[in-house]
């Protein structure tokens, strides 16, 4: 035997992991354990662990976690990775465990790795919307194997992704390997004696279709009254957090509604193994009566089918695998009939359930955990390199690694749980401290709503829906009878002259758009819609800005409701309102909307290029790209950006007023950039993009930092002295909304093209 095989082969499982409470975690548990044993003792395990809202307590394989939504975590993974020795990455893939668009961060974690990977699927889709069929197309190009559970995950992947057959590797989902068993004396343990026992176990969520089994309970009732249906599981932890109980409220009251109450219990808790063992072996029956054809696999499934239960399932993927020849019953979905006619056809034919059970049973046998262990542990054996930490220096050797924003601080609301009450955010700040004189207004509110709805679908955050839903209210509360908002409200909180402002509803409609776009809950986004829709009656009032406004909240608005033929309507109106602008002032030299470059100058033709993209408009793109290349051209030195200051302006055929710049032109000039990048696919537009955004951080006229380490706020501007140091609302929302411009664009440009920035 060599010196190199009696090395232990340090791989690196990226996964959730137990104790979270989640099928993947479980799955990552037993693959470790029969690898390992299979291993003899050569498998040192490392395990990167996913996680979202909830922090464990993990054991000491756990090196490291990753919160989902934290994008430079990945790559603090990947450099951990790099340099702590490791031969191989096991990722476990399933898009809801990472981050990003479609999952995409991890593909940025894969992409900086130094040795082979072998990704697990779990999930794959034969008819995948662009992105996510781009982001497994990421993952197979930098994965020396690609895993799937059964012989259709093969062709799917051959055929939809186009990953070439010699990569992917067939490897069931394992199951305990168990005797066959008598179900009575488990029945009798559990106190269900003289009972028929259905079973459904696994976390709970509305996919798995259990009120269809309900409903299907009455007719076998019937027929043997001695029939107990055992829901087993606890509540999928992110359907609770979003939804609470909900789902198992709703099952139990048809419960009631059926008089079941005698034939169906519900055990609401996340069982170990040796529990779920008992209860499976108590079982007469097992049914998944799953809602969507789309599944590639189910533990639950493995597990049932390897201990010989007569299974009843719906014709989801992986059930018509598992189940043919005979080893099982499909179903139509959503069919209750169905699922009552199969019930009923095992308990009057006892010799046929019992033939089933034994195919099953003899079946499973080819797909124990102590076999799929052992061909995963050939697998790693085959594919592992030796460590190599040097190569993650070689930038060479990694031609498509991206430009991040590993360097910059963590996104946290610390200032804007500081300038807000359960009122609003406040206009202004002394310092650091909200300065209660001056208020709130609908301006701020609006913008800050903005933030926390792309924030909270960034980064599903309790602390982000929470202030989305104060902002929100404030917002509510500030609408006029004729659709307009008040702006202004004492701390009194009493509404100021004037009674209504146009750039306040233009802002309220932007932040409504942003809201419907990426509601936490439906129910927000029926509320947005009504606002949005009166305030819509009131837009012939609005400024050029204000058009602008109103165009990016149409954008949003028509993700939603796309075929709403008026509200395109009324975004070629705004668009056209601004050409008319552009057509009366522009002059060769003088490129622009009006005979004064001021306020938030960037948002008028970042609205174009939206209206383009939205309407197909290529003269409004046209527009667009010379507007922008006109401002760059007045606020880019060629080493960084120097926005117009409000100190003076810059009227057309005089001087710029550098000072005093604010955060506004930063973000405004940010998100244009984004867009002309997005209609043009020129990456010098992304580089701009970057250096306005490092404006906030010293790359300005003054050379300091507008945004603030410890406060985690911003400067209200720069002076010819440094920046104010007050740090109010607009600021702060500044800086929060070109943040996440950039995070949004990190995840939109492909890893090629990022390589050239």
């Amino acid at each position: 035997m060599s010196a190199r095989s009696l090395k232990p082969h340090k791989i690196a499982f990226i996964s959730s992991f137990l104790p979270r409470q989640c099928g993947i975690a479980t799955f990552t548990s037993d693959l470790i354990a029969h690898a390992s044993g299979a291993s003899a003792g050569k498998l040192d395990a490392e395990i990167i662990a996913m996680e979202a809202a909830d922090h464990f307590s993990y054991d000491d394989k756990v090196k490291l976690t990753i919160r989902r939504d934290q994008q430079r975590d990945y790559l603090t993974a990947a450099d951990y990775i790099n340099y702590s020795g490791v031969n191989l990455v096991s990722l476990q893939h399933e898009y809801g465990l990472f981050g990003g668009k479609a999952g995409s961060y991890i593909c940025e974690l894969l992409e900086c790795l130094s040795m082979p990977v072998v990704t697990t699927l779990h999930t794959v889709l034969e008819k995948p919307d662009p992105q996510y069929r781009d982001a497994l197309v990421r993952i197979a190009s930098v994965s020396s194997k690609m895993v799937v559970m059964n012989q259709r995950g093969i062709s799917m992947l051959r055929d939809s992704y186009g990953v070439p057959a010699d990569k992917i590797e067939m490897i069931p989902h394992g199951i305990p390997d168990l005797p066959f068993e008598d179900s009575r004396p488990y029945k009798q343990s559990l106190g269900f004696r003289n009972r028929k026992i259905a079973l459904t176990f696994g976390l709970l969520g509305r996919n798995k279709g259990i009120e269809w089994t309900i409903r299907a309970l009455p007719e076998v009732v019937k027929r043997d009254p001695s029939i107990l249906y055992l829901v087993l599981g606890a509540t999928h932890p992110e359907v609770k957090r979003n939804d609470g109980e909900e789902y198992r409220l709703f099952l139990q009251r048809l419960v009631h509604d059926l008089g079941l109450e005698r034939h169906v219990a519900f055990i609401n808790r996340f069982t170990n193994d040796n529990e779920l063992h008992q209860f499976l072996n108590a079982a007469d029956y097992y049914l998944t009566p799953y809602l969507h054809k789309e599944q590639l696999t189910s533990g639950t499934l493995a597990f049932a089918v390897g201990m010989g239960k007569a299974v009843i399932s719906t014709s989801y993927w992986y059930a018509e695998e598992l189940l043919d020849d005979g080893r099982g019953i499909l179903v139509p979905f959503r069919d209750y009939e169905a699922i009552a006619a199969a019930l009923i056809s095992l308990i009057d034919n006892p010799a046929a359930c019992d033939t089933m059970r034994r195919s099953a049973f003899e079946y499973g046998r080819t797909m124990t955990w102590t076999r799929t262990g052992t061909t995963y542990w050939r697998l790693f054996q085959h594919l592992t390199a030796p460590a190599a930490p040097s190569a993650a220096l070689d930038m060479e050797a990694a031609p498509t690694k991206r430009v991040t924003l590993k360097e910059l601080p963590e996104l946290r609301l610390d200032h804007f749980l500081r300038m807000s009450d359960d009122t609003g955010i406040f206009q202004h700040a002394m310092h650091t401290i909200p300065d209660r004189v001056h208020g709130y207004c609908t301006d701020d509110n609006a913008r800050a709503l903005e933030v926390m709805a792309r924030c909270h679908h960034q980064y599903r955050d309790q602390e982000s829906l929470r202030l989305l839903e104060i902002y929100f209210a404030f917002l509510l509360h500030a609408r006029k009878p004729d659709g307009g908002f008040h702006n202004f409200m004492s701390y009194e909180r009493e509404f100021l002259p004037p009674v209504r402002s146009e750039d306040a509803t233009a802002r309220a409609v932007c932040a409504l758009g942003a809201l419907i776009a990426r509601p936490p809950r439906p129910s927000l986004a029926v509320l947005a819609q009504e606002a949005f829709l009166d305030a819509m009656a009131i837009t012939d009032d609005f400024s050029l800005r204000g058009r602008a406004y109103e165009i990016s909240g149409l954008a949003d608005y028509l993700t939603g409701f796309p075929d709403d033929v008026r509200m395109r309507r009324e975004m070629g109106k705004a668009a056209n309102c601004l050409m008319r602008a552009y057509r009366q002032c522009a002059t060769p030299d003088w490129a622009w909307f009006e005979d004064l470059l001021t306020y938030d100058n960037a948002a008028l033709p970042h609205a174009l290029f939206v209206a383009s993209e939205t309407l197909g408009n290529k003269i409004y793109r046209e527009t667009a790209l010379e507007s922008c290349r006109f401002l760059i051209g007045a606020t880019f030195t060629g080493n960084h950006f120097s926005f117009v200051g409000c100190n003076g302006w810059y009227p057309k055929g005089a001087e710029k007023a550098r000072f005093d710049q604010q955060p506004i032109e930063a973000t405004s000039t940010v998100r244009m950039l984004r867009e002309a990048f997005a209609a043009t696919g020129d990456v010098s537009f992304i580089k701009l993009m970057r250096k306005a955004f490092n404006w906030f951080f010293g790359h300005n006229d003054a050379s300091v930092a507008l945004f603030d380490f410890r406060s985690r706020g911003c400067y209200d501007g720069l002076t010819p002295d440094g920046v104010n140091l007050n740090q109010g609302a607009e600021s702060l929302i500044s800086y929060m909304l070109a943040y996440l411009s950039i995070e949004e664009e990190q995840n939109a440009v492909p890893a090629v093209k990022a390589a050239n920035v």
